[in-house]
């Protein structure tokens, strides 16, 4: 597989949309799982995206995707093989992390898949790789192998004896939190040893896959970006002295504090995070933008991701960013946990787009605050959003007022959107909205700081710039003057909000 296409665009079944999916005949924005094989074949024949997640963590997925697939779209399939030219890639549940009752399932279909591609006469198997969220470790990465290569000898010696299912599936380790995703080549480097003493060889090529959401969710903003920045030039690092093929792929949503990956800031995306080579184009970026804009992006990002030249940062520069990270995750924690109760109506209303179990990710979102748990990076940052506060604010001026000069020249430099990307914020912001909660909890004098000292420093307006922008301001008002017990009222206004902007969240 070392000569195979990589795929560039990565449909997902992140919940972030506003609208309905254009190939909804009942323009319903919520997808349920019995949909989702219609999705995943729309994302291919309609918009030209390269691969789809097919996502068994902590959510309800068809097993017998492939066979849907093959059965209802024969025609297309032959034409565009699964494994060749289109690719479906399972992220599998993290059994360290979570129950792991699907995986047997999951892996189970590949050996099925394979044995349905191969009736059909085509070239290669349907599904050979995997995600593994929530990666820690380079042993678990080669447990999910082992566990599969005994899956496989075992259905071939029991049940298939006439038919030999290939025992060995590619693995892409999800990074997600700051510090893992900064050690990310110690635990590649040692999966790469693992890998050569239990198969024999190394692999050819490696895809390491960087979480965008759950270390802003966590850490705040200013960190998430700093963090994946070093992860990319480390990657790039780590290949060169392994001799290795390495092809990261980020997990980022519309909204700017999960990345900020629309179809309107392709350019923004390709120079901030110069060298991932495949993305994840969420739900929002496909169904809340014209049909005909997003087959533009899509396109645009397949013709330019391959060929950037990857970020570089010095082993100075690296030290000073990793710094920068770990100083604003304070300011973002300590504000954070004087937030979260005043929050807890607003991420009890906040709409559902998919059906899904409860998660587990990087803080298991078990983490407790007041005894209130953390929602997920989508509700969390939507939430916020529809307050008139959007949440990359929280922690960031005072991380950047406290940096001194070196520091301060390091980070500009390394993140060169940041005037554009608060500019574009601050017309969401809605200092009323603000007041009105500082009026009852003193905690969010903290954000209002953090507003001021950026806007001191970068000099954007606090203003709607848009009459979308106007009405969405005019919804933040509304839905903090909202009493508890009004989530139905506050659904409304956040689908309201969420279409004016673009994402839910």
């Amino acid at each position: 597989m070392s000569k195979r296409n990589i795929p560039v665009t990565m449909g997902t079944q992140h919940p972030d949309n506003a609208h309905a999916a254009f190939w909804d005949v009942n323009q319903n924005p919520f997808i349920s799982a019995y949909t989702e094989t219609v999705e995943a074949f729309e994302n291919f024949a309609t918009l030209d995206v390269d691969e789809y997640m097919w996502d068994w963590e902590g959510k309800h997925a068809d097993a017998a995707v492939i066979d849907r697939l093959f059965s209802t779209k024969y025609d297309y399939f032959k034409e565009h093989q699964l494994g060749r030219d289109k690719f479906i890639t399972f992220r599998f549940p993290n059994i360290w992390e979570e129950k792991g009752y699907s995986l047997m399932q999951a892996m189970t279909a590949f050996l099925s898949s394979e044995d349905f591609a191969h009736d059909l006469q085509f070239a290669q198997r349907p599904l050979f790789e995997a995600i593994l969220p929530m990666a820690e470790r380079a042993d678990q990465i080669i447990e999910m192998q082992k566990l599969f290569e005994k899956l496989a000898t075992f259905k071939t010696q029991v049940f298939t004896a006439q038919r030999q299912n290939t025992p060995y599936i590619e693995m892409i380790p999800l990074f997600e939190g700051f510090e893992t995703q900064l050690h990310a080549p110690e635990i590649l480097k040692q999966y790469l040893d693992l890998h050569e003493k239990h198969f024999g060889f190394k692999p050819p090529y490696l895809r390491v896959f960087l979480a965008g959401s759950d270390s802003a969710l966590s850490s705040g903003f200013m960190n998430a970006i700093t963090g994946n920045k070093l992860a990319i030039a480390r990657l790039y690092e780590f290949a060169k002295a392994e001799n290795i093929d390495i092809y990261p792929i980020t997990g980022m949503g519309s909204a700017i504090f999960r990345g900020g990956l629309a179809p309107n800031r392709i350019e923004r995306f390709v120079q901030e995070f110069a060298g991932v080579r495949t993305v994840t184009v969420q739900s929002a970026f496909r169904y809340d933008y014209p049909l005909a804009t997003v087959q533009q992006a899509i396109q645009q990002l397949k013709t330019t991701l391959p060929h950037v030249k990857p970020l570089e940062i010095s082993a100075n520069e690296q030290a000073i960013l990793i710094n920068v990270a770990k100083k604003s995750a304070e300011f973002y924690r300590h504000t954070l946990d004087n937030l979260i109760l005043d929050m807890q109506p607003i991420f009890k209303a906040f709409p559902k787009r998919r059906d899904r179990r409860q998660h587990v990710g990087v803080l298991g979102y078990s983490r407790e605050v007041d005894g209130l748990a953390l929602p997920r990076a989508i509700n969390f940052s939507g939430s916020f959003y529809a307050i008139g506060v959007p949440p990359e604010f929280i922690g960031f001026g005072r991380a950047l007022a406290s940096l001194n000069a070196r520091e301060l020249g390091v980070f500009v430099r390394h993140y060169p959107n940041m005037k554009k990307d608060f500019t574009e914020l601050a017309a969401y912001l809605n200092l009323d909205s603000l007041a009105i909660l500082a009026a009852n909890n003193p905690a969010w004098n903290d954000v209002k700081k953090d507003i001021e000292t950026l806007q001191n420093i970068l000099a954007f307006e606090i203003k709607p710039q848009t009459q979308e922008q106007e009405l969405h301001y005019q919804l933040a008002q509304q839905i903090v003057n909202i009493k508890d017990g009004a989530s139905v009222a506050v659904t409304a206004l956040i689908n309201k909000q969420a279409q004016l902007r673009h994402f839910l969240g």
